[in-house]
This record gives C-alpha cells, sequence and structure tokens, in this order.
C-alpha cells in the first residue's frame, strides 16, 4: 500500500513538466526564416574569424608595401598605415576577438544564472542581498568598469574577460531571477521538495531546465554585446597591444586614412555589424520560439 502511493509522487517530483513544444525550442527556432538568416551572417563572420588564420596570403605583421596603398598594390585590398596586407590582418584579426567575447559571455551567464536562480529559490535575505548589490552594479555603465579596472592594471587579457563577464552578470540574474521565479512555484517543485529531494538537485533538474530557453536568449545577446565591448576596449588600447591582428586594433590605427585607404577599416567594421545583425536574428527567433513554447504549455 505505502509503495502504491510513494511512487506517484516520486515520479511526479522526478520528472520535469516537459512537453514538446519546450523539447522543440531551436526546431521551432529554424522554422523562422529569420533564425536562418542569422545563423548564416554569423557563420560567414566566424568562419572568416576560426578559418581566415589560415588562408591568410601574407603574415599579418610582414612589410608588404608602402603605407596606405591602394587596393591592388600589396594587396587586393591595399596596406594599412605600416605597409602591411589589409586582407592578411582582417582574416587573422577575428579569432581572438571571438575568443575572448565567448569566454567573457559564459562567465557572464554562468554567473549570472546561478545568482538569479539561487535569490529566485531562497528568496527572503539572500534574494535582497542578491538583487540589491547588483542593482549597485547596475549602477556604473559596463564599459566604465572595464576601463578604470584595466587602465589601473593594464591591458591584461584574462582582466578583459573577467570585466566583460562580471559586466555582464547582473543583468543576467534580473532576467534569469524573473524566469525562475515563476517555475519555483510550479507544482512539480513543492512535491519535489516534499519528498525530500536536495535543493541542488531540485534546481539542476527542474528549474534549470524549464528557464534553458530563456538563458540561450539571454546568452545571444550577450554575445553580441561582448562583441561590441571588446572591439571597443581593443580600439582604445586596452584589449589587443599591436603588432597584433585584431578588427578594433585595425580600426583604430587606421581610422585617420578613412578616405585614402578605407578597406582596413571597413572590412573589420563590416564583419562585426553583419555578425551583431546575424546574433540579433537569432536570438529574436529564439524569443519568439520560446513564446511560443509557453503559450503551449498547460498548468
Amino acid at each position: 500500500m505505502s509503495n502504491g502511493v510513494a511512487t506517484p509522487a516520486v515520479h511526479l517530483a522526478t520528472a520535469p513538466p516537459r512537453t514538446r513544444h519546450k523539447q522543440g525550442l531551436f526546431r521551432r527556432a529554424l522554422k523562422s526564416r529569420r533564425t536562418v538568416i542569422g545563423l548564416v551572417l554569423s557563420g560567414l563572420v566566424l568562419g572568416v574569424a576560426f578559418l581566415g588564420p589560415l588562408v591568410t596570403p601574407h603574415s599579418p605583421t610582414v612589410f608588404v608595401a608602402a603605407p596606405f596603398s591602394p587596393a591592388g598594390i600589396g594587396g587586393p585590398f591595399g596596406t594599412d598605415n605600416l605597409g602591411r596586407d589589409v586582407l592578411s590582418r582582417f582574416l587573422a584579426g577575428g579569432q581572438t576577438l571571438m575568443i575572448l567575447a565567448l569566454l567573457g559571455t559564459v562567465i557572464g551567464v554562468g554567473l549570472g544564472a546561478v545568482v538569479g536562480v539561487v535569490a529566485a529559490y531562497r528568496r527572503g535575505w539572500l534574494d535582497e542581498v542578491l538583487m540589491r548589490t547588483g542593482d549597485v552594479a547596475l549602477a556604473f555603465p559596463q564599459i566604465v568598469l572595464a576601463l578604470l579596472f584595466l587602465s589601473i592594471i593594464g591591458p591584461q587579457l584574462w582582466l578583459l574577460v573577467l570585466m566583460v563577464g562580471v559586466g555582464h552578470m547582473p543583468r543576467v540574474a534580473r532576467v534569469v531571477r524573473g524566469a525562475a521565479m515563476s517555475v519555483v512555484e510550479r507544482d512539480f517543485v513543492k512535491a519535489a521538495e516534499s519528498v525530500g529531494i536536495p535543493r541542488w538537485k531540485i534546481v539542476i533538474g527542474e528549474i534549470v531546465p524549464n528557464i534553458s530557453s530563456t538563458l540561450a536568449v539571454e546568452f545571444g545577446l550577450r554575445l553580441t554585446y561582448s562583441i561590441g565591448l571588446v572591439a571597443g576596449l581593443s580600439f582604445l588600447g586596452l584589449g589587443m597591444q599591436p603588432p597584433a591582428a585584431d578588427w578594433g586594433l585595425m580600426i583604430n590605427e587606421n581610422r585617420i586614412a578613412l578616405t585614402v585607404s578605407p578597406w582596413s577599416v571597413v572590412l573589420p567594421v563590416l564583419a562585426i555589424a553583419v555578425l551583431t545583425v546575424g546574433t540579433n536574428l537569432v536570438t529574436d527567433g529564439l524569443a519568439k520560439a520560446a513564446i511560443g513554447s509557453d503559450e503551449g504549455v498547460t498548468a
């Protein structure tokens, strides 16, 4: 008799209420034309960033012609301020930017998700402390904090990644907390608690899977911001340092001759712009698919 009562309760507690709508988030997103276009645009830029260093016609630090030579002299897009091939520096300059932006986004979204879920699940004084601390951090613009620490300690890549991640954390935490608060009140969470399942297992097995769509959308948004922030800090001289090939550095080094040799500025700007549009389209597609999934879930 006791077994007949306990088994349904345990089953209810351990099985998350996943529906075919939730399981098909990415499949639903791929049905949208904007998502497909976004993936193509993002994939194109990422392909250039990661495969480009393998096919550069020259070393990105070798002088091939006079500075600011026009297209066709020294390379198909001319040379930069020091006479280096613009195409070679462009092909070699995106990989580090993407890696730094990706690492910063992973740190920011990961820490923000932990803080947001803990705040939503524990509530009480811990929730207040975490959220009010986040409010204080949000009062300072993200780039100002990065500039402050990078100017004091120096342009260290590990610090750049850390500043990008820490800057994202309070924003992600607030969004995740809002999404998790509606989940922690659901019956399946209460049932799991009633049978004595440890809280950390409830968080990992019940809460996180049900906010995965929010995390996916937030990751896409933060990755876009990270790329712009890392490129901006490199432009200001606080990211990659010369003579390294970097898209942000290329813009800064060659902006003085934009009308004479525009490709050294236009190529990295265009790549960052296309990637931003692409990731925004993918994120928008995921957001619309997540809304459709939520509408399909019955209470």
